[in-house]
């Protein structure tokens, strides 16, 4: 499995109906624009997907619904972490039973647990047999899991893989160069990916993806093969859509983006609302900026 985590994976956005339901045929139109876009990975139910609010019965239909859909054609990395080990245990064997072929499990939020607990946590879940990829958010979490905590866990039989998303330059340096054979980092920063890939990384969990799924994976495959010059130009062509992706919280911003290409509806349940007009337009300014890039992807999605 861990050769197989490799590329670019996209953290999939939820897509709503304006009652709140969770909406099929739009989820179709997403999965369909991602796989035509040439992702190695989908990535449902992470905090992209507002998973905090899917419920325990919707998770099941929803992942099953992904993994039957797809069908395949890319790698299904579910989200299955909460801050409650028992549940992060049921839902990952609860993914494995339904198909996935990983799970991403975040480091446990609120509980601040200490190295040792957070190395117990991430060894029960994966002595459910499904391949794990660690994430670590301290955005999120406010809990930044170090290298040395990191490289502790990746001597666990099947972890196969961190999601890093601490922005943290030294550090993943120090997981990518002390990482046991196997284990692979995916930066977790749109904006640093091709940098990352540059020091050993092998993809990424994008946010950036679900908009411009076919130059997003472009540029990590040119990455990948050692063609920077390449990476680079389609690097700083979305550095603007990177950015403008987490002018508020995700994923406000890229539910916009996605409303203004006409594949979802611009849904969401609370705590999470619309993002303010102000940052409406600087969205759809980015959009305007790279419309003959988004039209292409969408034509080739369709």
């Amino acid at each position: 499995m861990h050769k197989l985590i490799r590329g670019t994976g996209t953290a999939i956005v939820t897509p709503f109906l304006a009652n709140g339901e969770i909406d099929y045929e739009a989820t179709r139109r997403l999965l369909d624009y991602q796989i035509a876009g040439g992702v190695e990975m989908i990535v449902p139910l992470g905090s992209t997907g507002e998973n905090p609010t899917v419920t325990s019965q919707e998770r099941s239909k929803f992942l099953r619904f992904v993994i039957e859909y797809v069908a395949g054609r890319a790698l299904i990395v579910a989200g299955t972490g909460t801050n409650d080990t028992r549940s992060s245990i049921a839902f990952t064997r609860e993914a494995m039973d339904i198909g996935a072929d990983a799970g991403l499990v975040v480091t446990p939020y609120y509980n601040k647990p200490t190295p040792n607990g957070l190395f117990e946590h991430f060894k029960a879940v994966a002595d459910v047999g499904l391949p794990v990829v660690l994430y670590n958010v301290p955005g999120r979490t406010g809990l930044n899991m170090n290298a040395e905590t990191t490289l502790r866990c990746a001597e666990i039989p099947n972890v196969v893989a961190i999601k890093e998303a601490s922005a943290d330059l030294s550090q993943c340096m120090e997981i990518i160069s002390n990482a046991p054979r196997g284990f692979r980092l995916l930066s977790g920063e749109d904006n640093l990916t091709v940098p990352l890939i540059a020091l050993g990384a092998k993809g990424v969990i994008s946010v950036t993806s679900n908009v411009v799924p076919n130059e997003f994976s472009r540029m990590v495959r040119f990455a990948l093969d050692g063609q920077f010059q390449e990476a680079k130009a389609i690097h700083f062509e979305l550095l603007n859509l990177m950015k403008v992706m987490f002018v508020e919280s995700n994923p406000g911003p890229v539910k916009s983006a996605l409303a203004m290409m006409g594949i979802i509806g611009e849904n969401y349940r609370l705590p999470l609302v619309p993002i303010k007009e102000e940052s409406r337009t600087k969205v759809r300014d980015v959009l305007l900026q790279l419309e003959a890039v988004v039209v292409e992807e969408m034509e080739e999605g369709n």
